[in-house]
């Protein structure tokens, strides 16, 4: 399209007699396949060097810097008919605080050699997210068979538990 010369697009259909909306769908015909497959080739170069993380604006403007002239919505248009779908990277949340001053104990149920049920009992707790709420679960397992020993589900982690005497 660029080799008109100094005239305009507007004038060479003047003097050919042709509506410019005739020409656009002339060329539309005879010309897409290649300059589309370019374009695909583009994206999908920008989106594996990037490794998977760059989502269609992000490509757009690496495009355009290269010098090709493309609209945000065709990029996001071949983007999802090549199924090319950016994933971005969740960041690490540190939940453990390790410096700390309490005082570290042994693991000593890891130098037990188990023969039998009932010689070590081991327990974790977790939350479950509910569509309103949170709930803790606390489980006791059998170290040895692997069994549920007890749980106990409940609102909050504070403990009614009291010492029998």
């Amino acid at each position: 399209m660029s080799e008109q010369g100094s005239l305009s697009i507007e004038r060479m259909c003047y003097l050919a007699q042709v509506s410019r909306a005739g020409f656009y769908r002339s060329f539309r015909e005879t010309q897409p396949e290649e300059e589309e497959m370019e374009v695909r080739s583009a994206i999908q170069q920008v989106f594996m060097a990037h490794r998977r993380r760059y989502g269609y604006r992000r490509i757009t403007k690496e495009l355009r810097r290269r010098g090709m002239i493309v609209n945000h919505k065709r990029v996001l248009r071949l983007m999802r008919i090549d199924n090319l779908i950016a994933v971005q990277p969740r960041a690490f949340v540190v939940t453990t605080d390790s410096s700390h001053d309490l005082e570290v104990h042994l693991n000593l149920a890891a130098r037990m050699k188990l023969t039998g049920i009932d010689q070590l009992w081991v327990a974790d707790i977790t939350y479950i997210r509910l569509k309103t709420e949170f709930v803790y679960l606390a489980v006791i397992l059998d170290r040895y068979s692997r069994k549920v020993v007890g749980w106990a589900l409940e609102r909050t982690l504070a403990s009614d538990w009291r010492p029998r005497r």
